[in-house]
C-alpha cells in the first residue's frame, strides 16, 4: 500500500524532532539554530560522538597493532572480573587508559566524555566501536581494583620491557646504554607513602627510572618520598640487566654520584657492562691529581680550560682498585678549579669517557618530557598500589609515543619532541562518517597534511613484519 505524501512529511518531521529532543542514537547532542552575535551567518551544532580532537591517535593505534603491543599485555595481565563486569575486554580497557594518557588525559576524569569520542571508541575496539567506550566509573574500577592486584602490578612493571623487546625485534640495536635517575612527584594530602624530601623541598613520592639511549623507559618504580635516590636500585635495574643478557650487543651504564655503590659496580662488571659513574670529591681523590690543581702559568684563559687525568683508586668499601677519571676546569674569574671524578671500566681516553658520561643528562630530559607530555608525576590516588599502577600506565603511554619517534619518520617531523607529537600530530580534528560497510574519519588538513600523515602510516606499517634474519 503506497504511503501518502503527507505521511512521509509527518514521519520526516517526527524523526527530526526525536533527534533534536531525545539526542543522537550514538550519544551525540545536537543544538539547532544556535548563532553567534558577531556574524549571524555562523551557526553552531554539537555532535559529541561524531567529532574528535584526537584524530592522530589512529596512527598510534596502527603502531600498537603493527607491534602487537597490547596482545603482549593481554597475555600477561589477569582479569578477575566475571559476568556483567566484562562489558569491555581487559585489553580494550588498557588501551583506553594508555591512549588517553598519550593524548594528554592523565586520569579517568575525562572518561565519560571520551567514551563517546569516535576516535577513542575506534582505538578501544570491540563493543566500543558501535556503542561507547568505558565510563569514568568503569575506568576507575579497572585502574584501582583490577590492575592494582599484586600479580597485575608485577605484570605492569614488566610490560614496558616486553614492549621494548618487541620494538627491538623490528629494529635491532648494536649496543644498549642504560641511564638511571630519580625524580620527584609532589603529593597532596594524606596519600599513602607520601613523605618530606629535603632535597626537593616538598611532600612527595620519589620514583626511580631506567632509560636507554633511544629514550625508551625500560623500567620504573614508585617509592616513598623520603628514600635515597638509589634505594631499591636492584629491584629496578636487575630485571633490565637480565633481559638484555639474551642479546648479543655491547652494554653500557651511566649514573650520577647517588649510584656510586660498590655492589652496583660488581653487578655491572659481572653482567659485562662498561660503566661511567660519578663519585663525590674527597681529599684522597684530590691528592691523586694535585699537580692538575695548580693554577696554570700565565694569563687566565678567556674561555674554559679543561684538563683530564686518570689513576687507579680503591676506596675502603671497594673489593678491588678501579680506574678513576678526573676532569679539572679552570673558568675565567674563578680562584679555584672545578673538579669532578668518574669511576669507569671503559678503556677509552679520559676526555672520551667524560663526554660519554655527560650524555647521561638526556635521562633528565626524558623525565622532563614525560612530565610535560604525559604528566606522569600526577599521582592523585590515596593508595600507594593504585598510584604505582598510574605510574606504570604513564610509562606505557610514554613508550608508545617514543616508539613512533624511532620509526622512519619524514624529515620534517623526525626531530619532533613527544610534546610536539602530542600537540601537533595527535591533536588533529576529526569527523566520523559511518556507512553500512565503512567508517570514514575526515581529518583536518592543517598542521599535518594528508601526504605527511600517509608517510607516517607507511613507516608504521613497515614494522608489521619482523626483519628477515641475515
Amino acid at each position: 500500500m503506497p504511503i501518502k505524501a503527507e505521511n512521509v512529511l509527518y514521519l520526516s518531521m517526527l524523526m527530526i524532532w526525536r533527534r533534536r529532543i531525545m539526542g543522537h542514537p550514538e550519544g551525540a547532542r545536537e543544538t539547532c539554530d544556535v548563532r553567534v552575535g558577531f556574524d549571524r551567518r555562523v551557526r553552531l551544532e554539537f555532535h559529541g560522538s561524531k567529532i574528535s580532537s584526537d584524530g592522530g591517535l589512529l596512527l598510534f593505534r596502527e603502531l600498537d597493532e603493527a607491534l602487537g603491543l597490547h596482545d603482549i599485555a593481554g597475555g600477561l595481565l589477569k582479569d578477575p572480573r566475571t559476568g556483567h563486569n566484562r562489558l569491555h575486554t581487559l585489553v580494550g580497557l588498557l588501551r583506553q587508559s594508555v591512549f588517553g594518557r598519550l593524548a594528554g588525559y592523565d586520569d579517568v576524569n575525562d572518561a565519560d566524555r571520551l567514551a563517546l569520542d569516535p576516535v577513542m571508541r575506534q582505538v578501544v575496539g570491540g563493543r566500543a566501536v558501535d556503542t561507547k567506550a568505558a565510563s569514568a566509573s568503569q575506568m576507575g574500577r579497572f585502574e584501582t581494583e583490577v590492575l592494582a592486584t599484586a600479580d597485575n602490578r608485577t605484570a605492569l612493571s614488566d610490560l614496558s620491557g616486553h614492549w621494548i623487546d618487541r620494538f627491538h625485534e623490528r629494529k635491532p640495536p648494536k649496543w644498549i646504554t642504560l641511564d638511571m635517575d630519580s625524580s620527584v612527584s609532589p603529593t597532596h594530602g594524606a596519600q599513602q607513602g607520601t613523605a618530606w624530601n629535603g632535597h626537593f623541598g616538598c611532600m612527595c613520592y620519589h620514583p626511580l627510572f631506567v632509560f636507554n639511549q633511544f629514550g625508551h623507559l625500560e623500567r620504573c618504580a614508585l617509592r616513598p618520598g623520603n628514600v635515597h635516590s638509589a634505594d631499591d636500585w636492584e629491584a629496578v635495574l636487575k630485571p633490565v640487566i637480565e633481559r638484555y643478557a639474551q642479546y648479543d650487543l655491547k652494554r653500557f651504564f651511566r649514573g650520577d654520584s647517588a649510584f656510586a655503590i660498590p655492589k652496583l659496580y660488581e653487578t655491572l662488571e659481572a653482567a659485562g657492562y662498561h660503566y661511567a659513574i660519578r663519585i663525590r670529591v674527597n681529599r684522597v681523590l684530590q691528592g691523586k691529581i694535585a699537580p692538575l690543581l695548580k693554577r696554570p702559568v700565565g694569563r687566565p684563559p678567556k674561555g674554559v680550560k679543561r684538563i683530564y687525568g686518570d689513576f687507579e683508586y680503591q676506596a675502603a668499601s671497594w673489593d678491588k682498585p678501579r680506574r678513576v677519571i678526573a676532569k679539572v676546569e679552570w673558568h675565567t674569574g674563578d680562584l679555584l678549579p672545578r673538579v669532578g671524578f668518574v669511576v669507569s671500566n671503559l678503556p677509552m681516553e679520559p676526555d672520551w669517557i667524560i663526554r660519554f658520561y655527560n650524555k647521561r643528562g638526556t635521562a633528565e630530559q626524558h623525565i622532563k618530557e614525560g612530565k610535560q607530555a604525559i604528566n606522569w608525576t600526577r599521582l592523585s590516588c590515596n593508595g600507594m598500589a593504585q598510584n604505582e599502577v598510574r605510574l606504570q600506565l604513564h610509562a606505557l603511554a610514554y613508550n608508545l609515543g617514543v616508539f613512533l619517534q624511532g620509526t622512519d619518520l619524514p624529515e620534517q617531523i623526525a626531530d619532533w619532541s613527544l610534546t610536539s607529537l602530542q600537540t601537533r600530530l595527535i591533536k588533529i580534528g576529526a569527523r566520523v562518517v559511518r556507512h553500512a560497510r565503512a567508517i570514514t574519519f575526515q581529518l583536518a588538513d592543517v598542521t599535518v597534511s594528508g601526504d605527511l600523515f600517509n608517510h607516517i602510516l607507511a613507516a608504521i606499517q613497515r614494522l608489521r613484519a619482523p626483519p628477515v634474519p641475515e
